[in-house]
């Protein structure tokens, strides 16, 4: 039995390219992670995936809400979030930020420096302010190579400062970035921010092990339930618990399906035939950016012997290359016109699609009929928000 999205994408007439999500989906990630990690708060960071069906079924579920900035908490609320469940969870928002999302009511910040600690006491007075400490995240497919997070020492300083600028000091967070396939480093983290939460002398701190859990594409990776034993072995007594998921809770509900404009040959350049897609690194693949996240690929329609490949989008930049050392392989019958579908594309692809690059469109989304009238009656998303209440 076909699953609705693939129903949707029986329609073989429709334009390319495009993003479809099916939300349910999303409801049911939320709930695999909820119970995984049962009693803590989980936040959806909303630049994963910021499409108001995607919010709106999380608001349904019980989830809360990571913005980075005033205009995903506005989604959000139009979504139907509690503004009380929304953190403002970019480090470096600037001031006039600040001051929106404070107007809006948001009241929990994070921060990793003493200049945005005094932004937030001006714009945001009275708020609760959690500190991201710098972590190990070696493991990852994207590490932050220190661009956020104090050093475990500057962190505990920031939260001894904000009872004098009229702030709260709630917690510590950190990332151990992203597609992070290691659970101990998520050990490794929560045993840092612990040690910052001790040393500022908090009392049953918020523990926000940030987002970066992650998504099975081309290879297994562990499970929801191997990472939270391993941040629940490092003593989570009288700890409020945070998760900051993005990429795994979408990821699976979309497939972006693309067209092949052309097969070449290259002689003298390449033993490989050259596959050039209609979406490429500016229209929702940026995230192939050094290979680091290797969709899964399909060719609806096109069977027997597959041949090695480069992979490239349609654009006249010399960048747009998909998949040039990883090994893919694609059907040696597959000519111009044919569709080639990536899978768990639900993640950080439409979100990340320029508005005009070569004067490419942005990348067109679409929902899977019905998924209002399904998520209503599904009892995946009724257990998740019972959960949570």
């Amino acid at each position: 039995m076909q699953t609705p999205l693939e129903e949707f994408l029986a329609d073989r007439g429709r334009p390319t390219p495009f993003l479809v999500l099916d939300p349910l989906v999303v409801a049911r990630r939320y709930a695999e992670l909820a119970a995984a990690f049962p009693g803590a708060d989980i936040l959806y960071a909303v630049k994963a995936c910021p499409h108001p069906a995607v919010l709106r079924v999380l608001v349904d579920a019980g989830a809360g809400f990571d913005a980075a900035s005033p205009a995903e908490v506005d989604l959000c609320l139009d979504a139907g979030a509690d503004v009380g469940r929304i953190c403002a969870g970019n480090p470096v928002r600037g001031a006039a930020a600040t001051a929106a999302c404070h107007a809006a009511g948001v009241r929990r910040f994070v921060t990793d420096s003493v200049d945005d600690l005094d932004e937030i006491a001006l714009h945001a007075p009275g708020a609760e302010v959690l500190v991201r400490v710098l972590v190990d995240d070696s493991g990852s497919a994207t590490p932050f190579f220190g661009k956020f997070g104090a050093t475990p020492a500057v962190a505990a300083d920031l939260l001894r400062g904000c009872a004098a600028r009229g702030l709260v000091a709630t917690g510590v967070t950190f990332h151990a970035g992203s597609q992070q396939t290691r659970p101990a480093t998520y050990a490794a983290g929560t045993a840092a921010a612990l040690t910052v939460a001790r040393a500022a002398g908090l009392d049953r701190p918020v523990l926000d092990i940030g987002g970066g859990l992650p998504v099975a594409y081309r290879c297994g990776v562990p499970s929801f339930a191997a990472f939270a034993a391993a941040v629940a072995g490092q003593g989570l007594e009288d700890v409020r618990l945070v998760l900051e998921p993005g990429r795994a809770l979408v990821a699976e509900a979309g497939v972006l399906r693309t067209s092949v404009l052309r097969v070449s040959r290259r002689p003298g350049i390449d033993h490989r035939r050259w596959v050039y897609l209609d979406a490429g690194r500016y229209q929702g693949l940026a995230e192939t950016e050094n290979e680091a996240i290797e969709y899964p690929l399909r060719v609806p329609g096109r069977a027997g012997p597959a041949g090695p490949v480069v992979v490239a989008g349609p654009t006249c930049d010399g960048d747009d290359v998909l998949y040039r050392r990883a090994a893919y392989a694609l059907p040696l019958s597959l000519r111009a016109g044919d569709h080639v579908d990536l899978l768990h594309a639900g993640a950080y692809t439409a979100s990340y699609a320029s508005v005009g690059f070569n004067g490419f469109a942005p990348l067109p989304v679409h929902v899977v009929p019905g998924t209002d009238r399904r998520v209503a009656r599904s009892p995946t998303v009724a257990r998740a928000a019972h959960g949570r209440r």
